[in-house]
């Protein structure tokens, strides 16, 4: 067993471009479930139309990359219209149905032939890989072929998007913390607790949620954007509907209605799945394990064992701590939606 590289791989993953978009996609998700209640499976659209505003910028447009910030912000917020007003009257199951639904919806849209000229296909967009460096360098960061930090190793293009990617996960945590904090933010927990009493207060709880839905969705979009810009290419299956639920089971690890907790949770979700990963494939490094005739595991089950003992571990934690780590029973009571 080489613990040291299991060891290496673990703690690069915790601060690693998996968890920081994982932990902007939550803290937009934590937004619209966590401090709105709002059951929204389909946050990954969102991220989709970040990636793709991104993407075509360079592409299509021939234009900055500048220009695609605006443009997957408008994504966001035309999509965040189209699935918001037909279904935030809808409560609990009904609404997360639609919302994966939505979400799926986009996804096939951009992976479709008909529109293969405008967003890629199946095949995505992949030739604004280089695009990087010159914004890398337009901001004052220059973007060499790799950089050492403590005893690891990265890329340019991975330690340029790390150190864009936490500067948004820092900030969009602080904005929703003081926006959490203000009289909005205290409408929109009311509406979780009770909306029907909120209504009844003159307050317009569809506008509320139309706004928490937006907000949420605008910071996913976010998120996709840097794993865009971490790839160098964007593909609408890395934006299926598993993503919203992987970012979902490592937001509720950290704690719902928690910033902390939507940060801390991805970041603890990847080193937990880098790790029982890494050590799963050391020891099937030589060949199966066996106990006696029977094969234990071997090298090809590796994926599928680790995802199983990811969901018992999530099984037990909804039994023994369903608030999270971060999180307090009291804000979990998403009942009556």
């Amino acid at each position: 067993m080489d613990w040291e590289a299991i060891f290496e791989g673990t703690v690069k993953s915790f601060i690693g471009i998996n968890a920081v978009y994982f932990a902007i996609a939550a803290i937009g998700l934590n937004v619209q479930f966590g401090f709105t209640g709002l059951l929204n499976f389909g946050q990954a659209a969102f991220m989709a139309a970040g990636a793709y505003g991104l993407g075509m910028t360079a592409h299509y447009f021939g234009i900055s990359f500048w220009w695609g910030i605006g443009i997957g912000i408008v994504y966001a917020i035309v999509l965040g219209l189209l699935m918001g007003i037909p279904t935030l009257r809808l409560r609990a199951d009904y609404l997360a149905i639609v919302t994966i639904a939505a979400a799926e919806i986009v996804r096939l849209v951009v992976r479709s032939v008909k529109f293969k000229d405008v967003f890629g296909g199946s095949d995505g967009i992949n030739e604004f890989s280089g695009e990087f460096r010159r914004v890398g360098t337009d901001v004052g960061f220059e973007v060499a072929d790799s950089y050492g930090f403590w005893w690891f190793t990265f890329t340019g293009r991975q330690m340029w998007t790390l150190v864009v990617g936490w500067i948004l996960v820092a900030f969009f945590g602080t904005l929703v913390y003081m926006l959490m904090k203000s009289p909005w933010g205290r409408v929109l927990k009311a509406i979780r607790e009770d909306e029907d009493a909120v209504r009844s207060l003159g307050k317009n709880v569809y506008s509320y949620k139309m706004q928490s839905l937006i907000l949420g969705g605008v910071i996913g979009t976010f998120s996709g954007m840097v794993f865009a810009l971490d790839r160098g290419s964007v593909q609408p299956d890395n934006y299926s509907r598993d993503v919203t639920f992987y970012v979902l089971t490592a937001l509720v690890l950290g704690g719902v209605a928690k910033v902390s907790g939507s940060i801390v949770g991805p970041m603890l979700f990847w080193a937990i799945f880098v790790f029982i990963e890494s050590t799963l494939r050391e020891f099937t490094r030589d060949g199966p394990v066996r106990i006696g005739d029977f094969t234990l595991i071997d090298s090809t089950q590796v994926g599928q064992i680790n995802l199983a003992l990811i969901g018992l571990m999530l099984m037990l934690l909804m039994i023994f701590r369903p608030q999270g780590l971060f999180g307090s029973r009291k804000e979990m009571a998403f009942d009556d939606r």
